[in-house]
């Protein structure tokens, strides 16, 4: 599924558990949010303006509440929302730093932190930490791990011990994110897309996907792939090698793997990743993943 950056126009699409993603609706606040983070992003000393404050704060709540987001998935592909990343970048720049002490720890930040995970249905374990303006879905796990403002993580998505949800980053539903797993963050540039890790997916131990790259649905990625936007994801199941770079396919079961490149010292090992097979369609996602997994032998 490629990324198609959204650079004008305004958004009609908000998500949450209440809103299913085939379905669209129209937020009548958008276009008048959108022109005042626009001309605040343009000229800062906007960021004086009550108005305009007002606005930003505003468009952080919706997407804390998963109401707005910075990218949508539309019938082409994931749309990037640019505006709604100038109002997070505005954000930083109108809240004030603040110390929070809990002994014998003390911080020093602008952002506060979510809270009500109960009221949320969110599992929070210490010392699970999510920014606000990071939307949770209900039946979310969050063990010792990190969510940073902007990303959106949806039902049932398990987040590991020391996993990270990087800026903006989408999560789908019933996604696992094993211990260790790096996902990217992405505020600047704007036109950069966040990392998409779509529905069913299960990224395995100490993986880190990052610039962009796409994840699409059920795909399993065992221990240690690293995916950037040049990385070789090379799919070898079949008789010729197929190469693919920036998107993982659905159903995909993927391994580190490496080639030989060329090099005016000498040829050397260069790393990619390897596509060995699909989950079967014949069975359950539980089910599926255990076989893949199993016949495989990918770890995890």
């Amino acid at each position: 599924m490629r990324i198609k950056q959204k650079k004008t126009g305004f958004s009609n699409w908000g998500m949450s558990s209440e809103f299913p993603r085939t379905i669209s609706y129209f937020y009548p606040m958008n276009q008048q949010w959108q022109a005042q983070i626009e001309s605040a992003y343009t000229n800062r000393e906007l960021l004086k303006d009550e108005t305009h404050i007002m606005a930003i704060k505003a468009v952080i709540e919706e997407v804390d509440k998963g109401r707005l987001r910075v990218a949508v998935p539309g019938a082409n592909g994931w749309e990037v929302q640019e505006w709604v990343k100038k109002a997070i970048l505005l954000y930083f720049g109108i809240q004030p730093m603040q110390t929070w002490s809990m002994e014998p720890f003390e911080f020093y930040d602008k952002m506060l932190l979510k809270k009500g995970y109960a009221e949320l249905g969110v599992r929070a374990v210490p010392h699970a930490i999510a920014r606000y303006g990071a939307y949770i879905a209900r039946n979310v796990v969050l063990m010792p791990s990190y969510v940073n403002i902007g990303a959106h993580v949806d039902e049932g998505t398990m987040v590991d011990t020391w996993a990270t949800v990087g800026s903006c980053a989408q999560i789908g539903k019933g996604v696992h994110l094993s211990g260790g797993v790096g996902i990217g963050g992405v505020l600047e540039p704007l036109q950069a897309s966040p990392v998409i890790i779509e529905d069913g997916c299960f990224i395995g131990s100490r993986c880190i996907v990052v610039e962009g790259v796409v994840v699409e649905k059920e795909a399993v990625l065992g221990a240690n792939v690293v995916l950037t936007q040049s990385t070789k994801i090379i799919d070898v199941s079949g008789t010729e090698p197929v190469e693919y770079k920036g998107r993982v396919p659905a159903r995909s079961v993927v391994i580190p793997g490496s080639y030989t490149k060329h090099f005016p010292a000498g040829d050397y090992q260069v790393s990619c990743a390897l596509i060995i097979g699909t989950r079967k369609p014949s069975t359950d996602l539980k089910t599926s993943l255990n076989d893949a997994l199993r016949e495989f032998n990918v770890a995890v």
